[in-house]
């Protein structure tokens, strides 16, 4: 009976130890300190770099046929009272549509102007002025002899540079590579002669500027003139966020549905949007069904007799591979608890299925079924599918116009929840918040 207790004890005691081992062995060590891998190193060539910086910041690629020829921006600035048409635009109002101004570029008296008022900031001659320093980030004006403005050209910057407000809002050095969010295209397009413009939609002037003034800041509708779509089934107007140029290390899907790498990207916006002169070639658009007004206007096979946009593709993408996506403030975001968010982002949320590698994307496109949302903008492009969007930079967004393509979700923690809910991750409020964190801090 003794001999029995004893190898009942025995076993008992083996058996509280092989479970002590399995718990100590299935223990992950907490970090103390968060580690977030630098990002993918590419060789780029200095000289086309300092080009393709010329290039974002200067050049419309000729978008002067469209800008100043057909929709007459260069009158609509001058106004009625300086030989143009309407109120024209003064820097007051240029501000508030989220025009941003380099200050780097302004000559000591003009600082001191607008410092002590002296200078009239509700004047169109003012922005002209600007424009004539080459001071309006991404709108280009051209002078004759007699400093007379000519014509007027947007350039990439328009909608992917902003500026640190060190001057002030809406004034400051240059952050290339940013998405402009304060930018209301919407307002822009309304301003000038569009009638044209309309004439594509098949609707009257009055109708299109009630459209494209709802858009508001920071959104845009590229297919439109493509697809003539409007607003989605549920009613919303069909609009996108417009997205940064920076963080693209290591990724070859730059755009929200896939269209092409950034080239050919590049190209498309180049031609087909900013009305640059540049030849474009894509059979894709040449679908009646899905994009019936690129069928009519001939989108699919674009060709002038001097391509204004080819050559500076290979500068231009060089240097849109240069921008780094900014890194966060330590004190935005609580370490401790970014560093379980990693250790969630790895195992258990299983985020690093998608958001992979030290680009934080895959290089696939998803299903909207995969991702668990509609697929109205999928279905407007060729590949009808979203990609994995990059996250390094992703805090820029909580103060923007949203995340996802179309700005759907208004904080991380509303992204957190709805991927918690697709995919039944089960995650406790802690566990979304310290997720959270890890994704300020990336």
């Amino acid at each position: 009976m003794k001999l029995r207790k004893i190898i009942f004890f025995l076993m008992l005691f083996g058996i509280s130890i092989l479970f002590t081992q399995c718990k100590d062995d299935d223990l992950i060590p907490i970090p103390e300190e968060l580690v977030i891998p630098p990002p993918v190193e590419l060789n780029l060539d200095p000289s086309l770099v300092a080009q393709g910086k010329e290039i974002f910041r200067h050049d419309t690629f000729g978008s002067e046929a469209q800008w100043t020829d057909l929709l007459e921006l260069d009158k609509a600035i001058l106004g009625t009272a300086n030989g143009g048409f309407g109120p024209g635009l003064d820097p007051t109002t240029a501000l508030a549509i989220g025009l941003k101004v380099d200050a780097e570029v302004l000559p000591q008296a003009v600082v001191d102007g607008i410092t002590d008022g002296s200078i009239d900031l509700t004047d169109p001659m003012t922005t002209i002025a600007l424009l004539d320093l080459d001071a309006v980030i991404g709108v280009k004006g051209s002078f004759d002899e007699n400093k007379k403005l000519t014509s007027v050209g947007i350039t990439c910057a328009l909608c992917h540079s902003t500026v640190d407000d060190s001057f002030t809002s809406g004034i400051g050095s240059r952050k290339d590579g940013w998405a402009n969010t304060d930018l209301n295209v919407g307002a822009i397009l309304g301003f000038v002669k569009n009638a044209p413009l309309a004439a594509i939609l098949d609707v009257d002037v009055e109708t299109f500027n009630s459209v494209v003034n709802a858009w508001g800041p920071g959104r845009f509708a590229p297919t439109l003139l493509m697809d003539g779509k409007v607003t989605k089934p549920n009613g919303e107007l069909a609009t996108l966020v417009i997205p940064p140029a920076y963080g693209l290390q290591g990724i070859t899907h730059e755009t929200y549905t896939g269209w092409g790498e950034v080239s050919f990207w590049n190209r498309f916006i180049g031609v087909l949007v900013m009305g640059g002169q540049g030849n474009f070639s894509d059979q894709r658009l040449n679908d009646p069904e899905k994009f019936p007004l690129a069928v009519e206007r001939g989108l699919f096979d674009v060709s002038v007799p001097v391509d204004m946009v080819d050559s500076k593709l290979e500068g231009l993408r060089e240097y849109q591979l240069s921008i780094l996506a900014p890194t966060p403030d330590p004190d935005s975001y609580d370490e401790t608890s970014a560093i379980r968010g990693k250790i969630l982002f790895e195992g258990k949320a299983n985020c690093i299925s998608c958001h992979s590698g030290r680009a934080f994307a895959d290089n696939i496109l998803h299903t909207p079924e995969e991702i668990g949302i509609d697929d109205f903008e999928a279905k407007r492009s060729p590949t009808e599918m979203y990609r994995t969007p990059p996250l390094r930079g992703i805090f820029v967004k909580s103060n923007g116009n949203g995340f996802f393509h179309d700005g759907r979700f208004t904080t991380l923690n509303d992204v957190v929840i709805h991927y918690n809910d697709h995919f039944g991750l089960e995650l406790s409020n802690q566990e979304q918040d310290d997720l959270v964190e890890y994704l300020k801090a990336l």
